[in-house]
């Protein structure tokens, strides 16, 4: 990358960054996840000719944790059982499809996101078009949808830099996180059926760093 990473400062009351081996109770990384950031990004500023590539995530907040207890549908939604519906052939019943699920999440979290801006092949333009439209959206307050912060409704705040006065710093915080989802890789034919890819990752000082190999694995 010819050019330094941009970065954005997020923050928000709650964040969940589920570890998928809890398949029923959400249970929260210590840290917003590299897949997490790359969708606070793409909610902010978004553009076909390019993909947003995370470097590294600081921690800048005390890892607290907040135990919440919600109700929850068991089954999505799908377009045949709703054109059914609007037949009036049988309804769907809440109260008939819910379960209690316990999360245990976080609360107060602060991060800064740092990011490379890839140009895609064939693509003309440079990449500092883009980041110079991402950086005047950031100082704007501007997204097309709102971030999130794991869960959708766990929002997510964001601007240029974080507060000079206050508690928000760089945490001294080392934790082996263990296996953490980098992405999906999608089939080509367009099923949008996808493969998780994950990657051994490390708090090391407040620091979430994604290694570069990892970007070059998802090109070949």
């Amino acid at each position: 990358m010819k050019y330094p990473a941009v970065e954005v400062y997020v923050w928000g009351k709650l964040a969940c960054f589920t570890r998928p081996e809890m398949k029923v109770e959400r249970v929260s990384y210590e840290v917003m996840t590299p897949s997490a950031a790359r969708g606070v990004l793409e909610a902010i500023f978004w553009k076909p000719e390019f993909r947003w590539q995370i470097r590294e995530i600081r921690v800048l907040k005390p890892i607290r944790y907040f135990s919440i207890l919600r109700n929850e549908v068991n089954n999505r939604a799908n377009y045949s059982s709703a054109q059914r519906h609007l037949k009036g052939e049988g309804g769907y019943y809440a109260d008939e499809d819910r379960s209690q699920r316990h999360t245990l999440c976080l609360r107060d979290v602060a991060y800064i996101i740092a990011a490379n801006v890839a140009v895609k092949p064939n693509v003309e333009e440079d990449e500092a078009k883009y980041r110079d439209q991402f950086q005047r959206r950031v100082k704007r307050g501007q997204c097309h949808s709102m971030p999130y912060l794991g869960c959708r409704e766990f929002s997510a705040n964001f601007g240029p830099e974080p507060p000079v006065d206050g508690d928000t710093r760089l945490q001294d915080i080392t934790v082996d996180l263990g296996r953490m989802l980098f992405d999906l890789d999608y089939e080509r034919d367009g099923s949008g059926r996808g493969t998780p890819r994950f990657f051994h990752a490390h708090l090391r000082g407040g620091v979430l760093q994604i290694p570069e190999r990892l970007y070059k694995q998802g090109e070949e």
